[in-house]
């Protein structure tokens, strides 16, 4: 964000009235905020975990598979986290919610309040003015028990802030109605600020990883055409932010173990099961690329050997069927996963730092399609075979890992996620030292003199 953007916000929300914080009226009601009608996209690592053996597939819910879940992605919208268009329209909900700052804000629903279909509760009008303040119901519906229109608003509101559109006010539900307005502006500020940062070249197609929201977008013709649930890095391994370009598509790729993994958990299953590495399918090699004896190496230090470890392809490969190359500083990449039933879990920060696919095989025929003869089919007899095969891609696709707690999408749906990695504070606070430092310097009598 503009310096000059972040004073000014700063001062607007200096002057403006606290939002109350009690279960009564706080100041003056706001006018609704723009928001589409229907329920919005909850769109959005790479080391995977070691801990366990693959679990199968077929212990995630019957009705849950990569298909039906990607679709149900879609579905929400067609609207991308990310376009040319998302710096400006982030800016747009920044100075709405500072409207809504000097307004009041929005009333707290006190802790303990209970909700129930049908039934007229003691907060349920308190409730419907909380979702009529940012636009989730509309303001002729501010009186009733809490019915059916009740119920859909507070679907959208969920959707909006990735949580699971029940309709029901869970504990997660409540917590993210009661997140004060000026935090809410810090979100848009730092999302903001990291838009600025980046560098993307968006192309006709091109894909988007959003970290904190778990998702993929596949993007085409400024549209979404394809949505997957992703795996992202743990709070103690994030993702990082980047932009690349998609060069390769492998399938029934190996994985090269990074050092640092082991160093930190192979060496540990090896001092306790030296069997370890031979029922992961795992070899060890020598620095040129020969293989060795595991049991020749010494796995009790705390400091990597200087070996590497190579996990083969198939079914227990930590990669799963296939692994989307984007060379990039920080040896991240997207790829698919032994693991899968993860996927259906809401909470999806579990990797080392890459981007585990659901529905991958997916998303490389999109990536492929420029070359007819890797279509799905043709993928996934490829994987049957067992056999490696790079895949290198004739037109690079852009592709974009970014780190957005806030954002607009084009149809004026604000869109939230939970901060994970507690990184927005910590921008906020470096933006802010670096204009104290800049602001500083300009009235130092040198500058002053050379700019006259």
């Amino acid at each position: 964000m503009q310096r000059a953007t972040l004073v000014a916000m700063a001062a607007l929300l200096a002057a403006a009235p606290a939002f109350g914080q009690s279960t009564g009226a706080s100041g003056p009601a706001a006018a609704p905020l723009p928001h589409h009608t229907s329920p919005a996209p909850a769109p959005g690592a790479a080391a995977p975990s070691l801990a366990k053996p693959a679990t199968p597939a077929s212990t995630a819910a019957p009705a849950s598979t990569p298909e039906s879940r990607s679709a149900a992605a879609l579905a929400l919208s067609h609207e991308p986290t990310y376009d040319q268009g998302t710096a400006q329209r982030i800016r747009e909900a920044a100075q709405s919610y500072a409207d809504l700052a000097v307004r009041g804000g929005w009333p707290t629903i006190p802790a303990d309040a209970k909700f129930a279909l049908g039934l007229q509760g003691s907060n349920d009008e308190l409730l419907r003015k909380r979702l009529i303040i940012t636009g989730d119901l509309a303001a002729s519906l501010a009186t009733g028990a809490y019915d059916e229109a009740l119920a859909e608003a507070v679907k959208r509101f969920q959707t909006r802030h990735g949580l699971a559109a029940t309709g029901t006010v869970t504990p997660r539900t409540l917590a993210a109605l009661n997140v004060p307005v000026q935090k809410r502006i810090k979100q848009l500020e730092a999302s903001l600020e990291r838009l600025a940062q980046m560098d993307f070249q968006f192309g006709q197609r091109y894909v988007i990883v959003n970290i904190p929201a778990t998702f993929a977008e596949a993007v085409e013709d400024d549209k979404v055409v394809r949505r997957y649930r992703v795996i992202v890095g743990k709070t103690e391994k994030p993702s990082p932010t980047l932009t690349s370009e998609i060069t390769d598509v492998i399938v029934n790729p190996t994985w090269t173990v990074p050092s640092s993994i082991t160093r930190t958990e192979i060496t540990a299953h090896m001092r306790k099961d030296p069997t370890y590495l031979s029922r992961m399918h795992m070899d060890v090699l020598d620095s040129h690329d020969n293989p060795i004896d595991p049991h020749s190496v010494d796995w009790s230090r705390d400091h990597a050997p200087d070996v590497t470890v190579r996990q083969q392809s198939g079914t227990w490969n930590a990669l799963g069927a296939v692994k989307i190359e984007m060379p990039n500083s920080y040896s991240v990449y997207m790829h698919d996963t032994n693991q899968r039933s993860l996927f259906s879990d809401d909470y999806r920060f579990d990797s080392h730092g890459c981007s585990r696919v659901d529905n991958v095989r997916d998303l490389a025929a999109w990536l492929l399609k420029d070359q007819p003869q890797w279509t799905r089919t043709a993928i996934d007899a490829a994987i049957a075979t067992g056999q490696r095969q790079d895949i290198r891609m004739l037109k690079k696709v852009p592709v974009a890992w970014v780190y957005l707690t806030a954002w607009m999408t084009r149809d004026q749906t604000i869109q939230f996620r939970n901060d994970i990695y507690d990184q927005d504070q910590q921008l906020l606070e470096a933006t802010a030292e670096e204009a104290a430092f800049f602001n500083k310097a300009a009235e130092h009598p040198l500058t002053a003199h050379l700019g006259q």
